[in-house]
């Protein structure tokens, strides 16, 4: 018998099981898998994510098997990392200057060697969809075929069919949003707008740089983005009419939504004056305190501003990033170190949504890394607050047991059209489809098992499939 261990080989042809994340009792498996049936063909709906939009903008073709799969992607490199495996020999660039690999071979190899670390994890599930499913590989992933692999996948990067464009028409991608700090000059996207391609793919506005005061580079971004409005950011109304000169060059440019990565949730709603007193003192150099709270007065006037110019707001709370600083020394942050922390909400979304929480012209779409939320304060939040919808299980749970969780925890009380839908929210192109096919398995099943409880009608459940692949987030984001 073969031995199942990473680094022996594994000749015999895999395919992945077609009832995978179904229920185990038959009924309710048959019930999903009719479920599933109906909706599996359904275009993808990409509102958040972090792809690049210079892939579609060039249409080059990708460089080899490694940049595609291991580089870029933090949810490898970091679990490889984990069991000692330096970022650099993953082809990670060292931010000091220190030498890394460059030879995508033996980053595959190393990659291929170690791949039995990623076993039962949404990361497996992904790539061996990507595999498989995009590139045509049957044999599983190891030492033994780590090169057969390789010179498999390199030679479907080399054909056209295999460029970005190529693959976003056939992924049946109906819109991707990228997500762009505030003074990217939108020049990718404006080269896919005058191509004659009609692939929609769209920008997210995440001013974080701008309005984050412990970003280290945070003045002079500040200067930068005086530069690019013709706006005077060093005052606080300059400050402000640059962000909404920003905004609507993003919605020129078919955004539809803005991003936030705090740190936390809190929000302020402070006078005028206060709030143009507390941006002098972040400009001058303030306390950490006066940090949080510039930060918290922003997501209030994003909000604002979301009422005007009607982007969706969505707010990414929690992770405590780059945990680790000698690491951020050397490679340079998104490299695995993000940790996710305890978020309020209820507390600290308190001022924002005093001034826009029933106002039907906000969208505020809300995540968590903090799974605690959903029940106590997050469902209870958007079950009665118009402007509040809940975003899919985000990062470190977007995997089966996550989602379930997810829907565990939050349906009860926010039934299932206070919540946004699905998006991948990847950097990883080629995990797109596979993600998408990983939350319409996990939400069919959960559908089939409340139809087999008495809870929902069979009828009702289709058309839940439906609206949690398609409706709500086409809805949510305004698509």
């Amino acid at each position: 018998m073969a031995n199942w261990r990473g680094d022996v080989a594994m000749t015999k042809n895999t395919t992945m099981d077609p009832d995978r994340l179904f229920p185990i009792d038959p009924s309710t498996r048959s019930l999903a898998r009719d479920l599933f049936r109906d909706i599996e063909g359904l275009p993808i709906l990409s509102p958040h994510g972090h792809t690049d939009p210079a892939w579609f903008a060039t249409d080059a073709a990708f460089a080899d098997p490694a940049q595609l799969f291991v580089t870029p992607d933090h949810y490898v490199f970091r679990m490889l990392f984990s069991q000692g495996v330096p970022l650099e020999a993953l082809g990670v660039p060292r931010a000091d200057g220190g030498r890394f690999e460059t030879d995508g071979r033996s980053i595959w190899r190393l990659f291929a060697k170690n791949y039995h670390l990623f076993r039962a994890t949404p990361s497996e599930l992904w790539i061996d969809h990507a595999l498989q499913e995009v590139f045509g590989v049957k044999e599983r992933l190891n030492a033994q075929t780590a090169d057969a692999v390789y010179d498999h996948v390199a030679a479907c990067l080399a054909d056209p069919a295999f460029r970005p464009r190529a693959l976003f028409d056939r992924f049946n991608i109906e819109v991707l949003a990228t997500t762009d700090n505030a003074f990217d000059p939108l020049g990718h996207h404006q080269t896919i707008r005058d191509s004659d391609w009609g692939g929609r793919v769209i920008p997210t506005y995440r001013p974080d740089a701008v309005v984050d005061p412990d970003n280290g580079d945070f003045l002079a971004n500040l200067a930068g983005f005086g530069d690019l409005t013709g706006e005077d950011t060093e005052c606080w109304t300059g400050y402000l009419a640059a962000h909404r000169a920003r905004r609507a060059a993003f919605i020129a440019m078919g955004a539809t939504a803005s991003d936030h990565g705090h740190p936390t949730a809190r929000t302020l709603d402070l006078p005028h004056t206060e709030a143009q007193a507390l941006f002098h003192r972040v400009r001058a150099g303030a306390s950490a305190q006066d940090h949080e709270a510039f930060r918290a007065q922003m997501l209030t006037e994003m909000a604002r501003m979301s009422v005007d110019d009607g982007l969706v707001m969505q707010i990414h709370p929690g992770s405590k990033r780059n945990h680790s600083g000698p690491m951020m020394q050397m490679f340079g942050p998104d490299k695995g170190f993000d940790i996710p922390a305890a978020t309020d909400y209820v507390t600290a979304l308190r001022p924002l949504l005093e001034a826009y929480g029933t106002n039907p012209k906000l969208r505020l779409i809300l995540f968590t890394l903090d799974e605690t939320t959903y029940t106590r304060e997050l469902a209870p939040l958007a079950g009665v607050y118009p402007a509040v919808r809940l975003g899919p299980a985000w990062w470190f749970f977007d995997s089966p047991e996550g989602m379930r969780r997810y829907r565990e925890a939050v349906t009860e009380t926010a039934g299932f059209y206070n919540t946004a839908g699905f998006n991948d929210d990847t950097r990883a192109f080629c995990s797109i489809p596979a993600r998408h096919d990983v939350a319409r398995r996990v939400d069919c099943a959960y559908l089939a098992g409340l139809v087999r409880t008495g809870r929902l009608r069979e009828d009702d459940a289709h058309e839940v499939a439906h609206d949690l692949t398609y409706g709500l987030a086409k809805r949510a984001y305004n698509l």
